[in-house]
């Protein structure tokens, strides 16, 4: 099916503009607590909230960062645009998390929004990813390799279950992928930071 620029265009901006709500931010404020920017890995996600301000406060997060690219996503779907369109709108939503523009650029590694718009998009996959996630996090105590294993696996887990969206969910896996650069690093020296 084709899919007119004059559709994409303004859902990618709805999108990133959805996706640069942090809400590790807005969970943060509201509960009156210390912005997760200046303490412990000084990343805006669930990971970093877990640290610092425990479950109730990450799972808000996790709520908010996975659920805000849905209704565009939806929207992109409603009106019939073909996979890989789909997938450029969810590719917005990440990058608005990731680089959000009011935020200096500096936003959050894309996991719990991956996993909304994967939600969307390909559900089967997003629930293999995250019970491999929570798998490896309760065993491996440490979020960035929970993060980076369950990335990798995304891609397998659509050849199987979503095979018309494997390019989409190889874009956001590199992109979750390449965020998590510095982690890698800590990662090597044995210094990442656990959960």
């Amino acid at each position: 099916m084709e899919a007119p620029l004059d559709l994409i265009l303004p859902l990618m901006a709805l999108g990133y503009l959805s996706g640069s709500w942090l809400g590790a931010l807005t969970v943060c404020r509201l509960a009156g607590v210390g912005d997760p920017r200046l303490a412990g890995s000084c990343n805006p996600g669930f990971s970093n909230v877990l640290r610092l301000h425990g479950r109730r406060l990450a799972l808000a997060t996790l709520l908010v960062d996975a659920a805000k690219g849905m209704p565009v996503l939806g929207l992109a779907m409603l009106l019939g645009l073909p996979p890989w369109a789909q997938g450029l709108v969810g590719l917005a939503v990440l990058l608005g998390h990731s680089y959000p523009a009011w935020h200096r650029f500096r936003g959050g590694k894309a996991v719990a929004s991956a996993f909304g718009v994967m939600l969307v998009l390909t559900p089967g996959v997003a629930l293999v990813c995250a019970t491999l996630w929570v798998l490896l996090a309760w065993r491996m105590r440490t979020a960035a390799i929970a993060s980076l294993a369950s990335a990798a696996a995304a891609p397998l887990a659509s050849l199987w279950l979503a095979p018309d969206y494997v390019i989409v969910v190889i874009g956001f896996t590199l992109l979750v992928l390449v965020r998590h650069v510095l982690n890698i690093q800590r990662l090597g020296r044995g210094d990442e930071p656990g959960l």
